[in-house]
């Protein structure tokens, strides 16, 4: 992970009023906060809720409908118990934790001092400097019970990550799509971690929704046996339209574009992001490779998402654990090995077994005759599938955490500005200039007074016209420029006032017109309000 920006009070002082805007305005309040509120627990209000619905949609849109090789699912927060044995979270999915014999408060390991020796007590940094005890591992995974015992045979699990269940429905979705690899399956939903200290907002939350994509490829050896080559990866590559001799840095490197590209679509560009390419150290055992799109917080530079090379890991420990096969079929795979003879399939299998001798080599301490014995008969198994035309598919997961989506548009858009009214008071304004398509109100609709019926009616009109395609917001309350610092806060990019012209009292030929107000410009324009719907739609969605 990149290093974080140093902390300073100007970059705190922005979070504090950025977080308090959230609360003020409706954004995010904290949970069950007349009860003193939980930690590590968020409520969006309003204008969040919109927010993130809007966020919900808009990658749905890019994912699923943009596309014809992904389709959705809507998997269980609690799954089997041992769904999460073949993962992995129930034996390492784990933080180190210290506790402080002075404060009697627990700590991550890596939030606190020099911890490099578990047996070294640490002085917390930040906290207080009370002696912390050695580091030892806690479990993430919110335990729970399913029916009216609370016994170990039916211990479950708040889902940590939705990713799982998309490898669980892998078949039943590949059975009833008629889909073929390559293809993706996707899924927004809630995910639990009982982080040890929860913080920086709702950046690191006990209880968020992720928006992850499995995205099921071919493996290299099915991508050379069918087009005689697997593509190499250059800077001057086109990753604009798939092909089909692209093995899994060629798919790896399309799915950072197509992210960063979706970013760039709500207003996140390059400006706010950042890249980690995770090196060899960084990567767990099974994955090929790693990228994490970053985005730079007030608090400092961290992950918004992650796009991982997982190899065929997942499925395979599925297909281990369940005892259900988890392959794919693949017609020309099996036609281009037909011509293989013996000689040539005796290579290919020493090959591969030379090859994961290797890796256990490299990810094994001290692996013994059994540990050999075992990995040549799992690789020859797999060859002769391979023969046959079957393998498990490999996958490349980008995976996004829609609350810190969230709150990094909301850092992005926050600014401020000097105003100096009629009377030359000079005031500072805050403005959330949230990119259109995602702000939760898309137009403020305003009478330019109350107290003229006339007004007031038409203004009414054109909010009925408006509200069944786009959020919109009627306000008749305070002055026009008090209306437009509320939706210039709530992040509304345009806003219109209904005046006297519009009833063409002044001017005939300005009659069914509005003043159209433009949030990041100040500028303004009449507009017939025949045009007002398409001339919308097409900067809002």
């Amino acid at each position: 992970m990149a290093a974080p920006r140093e902390k300073d009070k100007d970059n705190t002082k922005l979070m504090e009023k950025i977080v308090s805007l959230c609360k003020r305005r409706g954004f995010i309040f904290q949970s069950s906060e007349i009860y003193g509120g939980i930690n590590g627990f968020w409520d969006y209000g309003p204008l969040g809720a919109e927010l993130k619905r809007n966020l919900r949609d808009a990658w749905w849109r890019a994912m699923t409908r943009e596309r014809e090789d992904v389709l959705g699912l809507d998997a269980t927060i609690i799954m089997h118990p041992d769904i999460w044995k073949a993962s992995g979270h129930v034996d390492t999915f784990c933080d180190m934790m210290v506790d402080c014999k002075k404060c009697k408060g627990r700590f991550r390991a890596d939030h606190v001092g020099d911890i490099a020796c578990p047996e070294k007590p640490s002085k917390c940094v930040g906290e207080c400097d009370g002696e912390k005890t050695a580091p030892r591992p806690f479990n993430l995974m919110f335990k729970t019970h399913t029916g009216p015992l609370e016994t170990a045979d039916n211990v479950a699990y708040l889902r940590p990550e939705t990713a799982q269940a998309i490898f669980a429905q892998f078949k039943n979705v590949l059975d009833t799509s008629r889909q073929k690899v390559p293809f993706g399956v996707c899924q927004i939903g809630k995910a639990f971690r009982n982080e040890i200290t929860p913080k920086n907002f709702t950046f690191r939350s006990r209880e968020f929704e992720q928006m992850e994509l499995e995205f099921f490829i071919k493996p290299d050896e099915a991508i050379e046996a069918v087009c005689g080559e697997v593509a190499v990866w250059s800077e001057d590559a086109d990753l604009s339209i798939p092909q089909d001799n692209w093995g899994w840095e060629m798919w790896h490197r399309y799915w950072v574009d197509q992210r960063t590209k979706f970013y760039e679509s709500i207003g996140l560009g390059a400006d706010v992001l950042a890249y980690y390419w995770q090196t060899p150290e960084d990567l767990a055992h099974y994955a090929k490779a790693c990228v994490d799109i970053l985005f730079k917080f007030p608090f400092g530079t961290d992950e918004l998402e992650g796009i991982a090379a997982r190899g065929d890991f997942d499925l395979s420990q599925h297909q281990k654990y369940s005892g259900k096969p988890q392959e794919f079929f693949d017609e020309k795979l099996k036609a281009a090995l037909a011509d293989w003879d013996e000689d040539k399939q005796l290579a290919f299998t020493g090959a591969k077994v030379a090859a994961a001798r290797a890796k256990l080599d490299a990810t094994t301490s001290n692996p013994t005759e059994q540990d050999y014995a075992e990995c040549e008969k799992a690789t020859r198994q797999w060859c002769e599938r391979f023969f046959k035309g079957w393998y498990v598919p490999h996958v490349i997961e980008p995976s996004a955490g829609l609350d810190r989506l969230a709150l990094a548009v909301l850092c992005a858009a926050y600014d401020e500005q000097e105003k100096t009214d009629a009377k030359g008071k000079v005031e500072r304004v805050e403005i959330m200039r949230v990119h259109a398509r995602i702000s939760p109100i898309k137009v403020g609709v305003f009478p330019l007074l109350k107290n003229k019926p006339e007004l007031v009616t038409k203004a009414r009109e054109v909010h009925q016209l408006l509200k069944a395609h786009m959020n919109c917001f009627y306000d008749e309350t305070g002055s026009i420029g008090k209306r437009y610092a509320r939706q210039d806060e709530a992040g509304t990019p345009f806003c219109l006032t209904i005046d006297f012209e519009t009833l063409g009292e002044a001017d005939a030929s300005l009659k069914d017109t509005v003043t159209v107000r433009h949030r990041d410009s100040n500028n303004q324009e009449r507009m017939a309000i025949s045009d007002l719907l398409p001339w919308l739609l097409a900067r809002v969605q």
